[in-house]
């Protein structure tokens, strides 16, 4: 139809997106239709991705996720990264029982503007701490945001362990990464 690639991406995708969120939000959706949105975007966003880079669309930022060593759950990083590259970031998705050195490659080999990490088990939490220390050990610490989220993850822990920000779901998640970003 002639439309650019970039007013598909925020006027269409994006937008549709932000609605999927505000209505999860407000508890008109759940994680099931918030799931079939997001699969429903990846569609899409797999047909637009060439047609961007010739449209020069610029991503709003890079995002590094993974769920942290010794957890497997990934139901809610996934969604995260949907909602994220559904927000116009770029995802690097590390998967799940991720160690805090590969985070830190991971940040030195993408030059990601947040650092997401997730834990669904109170006993994975440390992870996230240990997972900070090696970002300052490696001198990369103030390169990056780290957000964290996850099931026992609190707005406590986060300043606990020095995070940049704490989301309670994955809809706040992509909020808070623009804000992080902005």
């Amino acid at each position: 139809a002639g439309i650019a690639p970039g007013t598909i991406l925020n006027d269409g995708c994006i937008a549709a997106m932000g609605e999927v969120g505000s209505l999860f939000e407000q508890g008109e959706m759940f994680v099931p239709e918030m799931l079939i949105a997001a699969r429903a975007m990846q569609a899409g966003m797999a047909i637009l991705k060439p047609h961007l880079s010739e449209d020069e669309v610029i991503a709003v930022g890079k995002v590094v996720v993974g769920t942290v060593s010794g957890d497997l759950h990934d139901i809610g990083k996934n969604l995260v990264a949907m909602m994220m590259e559904g927000a116009g970031f770029e995802v690097v998705d590390l998967g799940t029982d991720v160690k805090p050195e590969a985070f830190v490659a991971a940040v030195t080999e993408h030059s990601p503007d947040i650092v997401g990490m997730s834990a669904l088990l109170t006993t994975t939490m440390p992870s996230m701490t240990a997972t900070v220390e090696a970002l300052v050990e490696a001198g990369v610490r103030d390169k990056v945001k780290v957000l964290i989220g996850g099931a026992p993850v609190t707005q406590q822990f986060s300043d606990q362990i020095g995070a940049d920000g704490y989301a309670p779901d994955a809809s706040s998640a992509s909020r808070k990464a623009k804000a992080l970003v902005a």
